[in-house]
């Protein structure tokens, strides 16, 4: 029997797509300049049905692709054209809510936002919230070590996971962390955050929940230049503050997300900060005065609190929009994901403008300032052969920007197939045998996610070869498959 027949007598019917038009809404992720047709998309319902797929995959030799919601930036739930589309989104449940210990245990396919609003009434709320969480998943939150606007104070998803269980290639099931303040052995559950899909495959999730502060407000602060925002952002760190949420947005930002959603933001600024305060009433007030007092002195021209609940979740509207805005001056974008030590805001900036004067494509400044992680949103049109080619160039040069100043090619978005040629730039050959070496010892014969996050030696090669030129290679060809 083939291998579509033999998922064909596992699966239950509507499980297995194998026709052109039902697996055209799969070829890709929010990167959507690269796309391609998997050889079948599974959507299971059962941890069975997804131990028959894995051993199925592994008896043929079939890669497989493991996807969520397909909110990705990074390509990092491309298919594979001879490859098994596993979609987890049926794994929807909340499956447990321990209000005394504050855990919600999820299956992967849970949205974040559903999380906060399952607890809701408890008081309790799960604190990473990426721009996306109204339709991103928990596992691909884990897949990706996803953060959000409220990272700098309560961290990225690693920081707020105790537990996961996870199917490896081989079939075998794994609980990595526990649901107490420490778990034995390694830290393998830090491992697989961020991991892409190579390692294993997340099927269950054990997170921590929060008590919603008392009190939020948030600080809108406007500035005649993005270097003056930049450094304000620096001098809020360095008072001592750490505010619940720290994002930067520049002119073009601004434009599109006042434009898209009506935040209320002042289009004659160059550069706008959010900075959220939260706690009991006495402390945010405290706090604002003091934040209030540094925004001053580093030349904000002018500064508006919050009124309400329903004002501050206005102004945290655009920020969010600030993605799906951009589709009003380009039909396609890049986002970049570098992150900088903050005292080299301003400079960075500074760069990323002069780029994107030389390759003359518009860059929207949108990112998570408190903690440098910068999201350069490049308009291009991914129909204009051109346009890709300068859109993917100016990337990459921004990227290697955050490099040679100290920073990382990647935050939160992950590197996918869209950072692998910046990869070469990060880490030494040395390290990327250590990370293929890891990635062997949990696949073995490579079936999961091949050809992402992380590059070759023989790339890495091709790559420097090509930088020296001032080049870019195309996407990978994967060509063992």
């Amino acid at each position: 029997m083939s291998f579509e027949a033999r998922l064909a007598a596992v699966l239950p019917p509507g499980a297995l797509l194998t026709s052109e038009e039902a697996k055209r809404p799969y070829e890709c992720d929010a990167l959507s300049a690269y796309h391609e047709l998997p050889r079948v998309v599974v959507v299971p319902e059962t941890r069975a049905q997804v131990e028959q797929v894995v051993k199925l995959c592994r008896e043929f030799d079939v890669p497989v692709v493991t996807r969520g919601a397909g909110t990705g930036l990074s390509g990092g739930a491309l298919p594979l054209a001879q490859g098994c589309l596993l979609s987890l989104a049926r794994f929807n449940r909340i499956l447990a809510v321990d209000v005394d210990n504050r855990t919600a245990t999820v299956e992967p396919g849970v949205r974040n936002l559903a999380i906060s609003e399952a607890v809701a009434p408890h008081g309790l709320y799960y604190a990473p919230d990426p721009s996306s969480q109204i339709a991103c998943t928990i596992g691909g939150n884990v897949a990706e070590n996803s953060g959000g606007v409220h990272c700098l104070k309560y961290g990225l998803t690693v920081h707020n996971v105790l537990e996961v269980e996870v199917l490896t290639i081989d079939g075998e099931w794994l609980t990595l962390g526990g649901r107490g303040l420490d778990a034995p052995g390694l830290d393998l559950l830090a491992l697989m955050h961020g991991s892409e899909g190579l390692l294993g495959i997340v099927m269950q999730v054990t997170v921590k929940l929060l008590p919603k502060p008392e009190l939020a407000r948030v600080v809108l602060a406007a500035f005649d230049s993005v270097e003056a925002a930049g450094a304000a952002v620096a001098a809020i760190i360095a008072a001592g503050i750490v505010p619940g949420g720290l994002e930067m947005m520049d002119k073009l930002a601004i434009e599109v997300a006042e434009a898209y959603c009506h935040a209320g933001y002042p289009l004659d600024a160059a550069a706008i900060l959010l900075c959220e305060v939260d706690g009991n009433a006495v402390d945010v007030d405290a706090q604002l005065e003091q934040v209030g007092a540094v925004l001053r002195e580093a030349g904000a021209r002018d500064l508006r609190v919050s009124r309400d609940e329903a004002e501050r979740l206005r102004f945290w509207l655009g920020r969010k929009s600030a993605f799906p805005a951009i589709g009003r001056i380009a039909p396609d974008y890049f986002c970049m994901d570098g992150t900088i030590p903050r005292r080299h805001l301003a400079p960075v900036l500074e760069r990323i403008a002069a780029l994107s004067r030389e390759f003359n494509l518009p860059v929207a400044n949108v990112f998570h300032a408190g903690d440098g992680n910068l999201h350069p949103l490049i308009a291009f049109d991914a129909n204009d052969d051109d346009s890709l080619r300068r859109a993917a160039l100016l990337g990459g040069r921004i990227l290697a920007a955050c490099v040679e100043v100290g920073g990382t090619v990647t935050g939160e978005h992950g590197v996918g197939v869209e950072k692998l040629n910046e990869m070469c730039l990060q880490f030494t050959d040395a390290e990327l045998d250590t990370f293929l070496a890891l990635k062997a010892a949990f696949d073995p014969k490579g079936l999961l996610n091949p050809g992402k996050a992380v590059p070759t030696l023989h790339r890495c090669a091709e790559f420097g070869a090509m930088h020296v030129k001032g080049g870019k290679l195309p996407h990978p060809e994967l060509e063992r498959f």
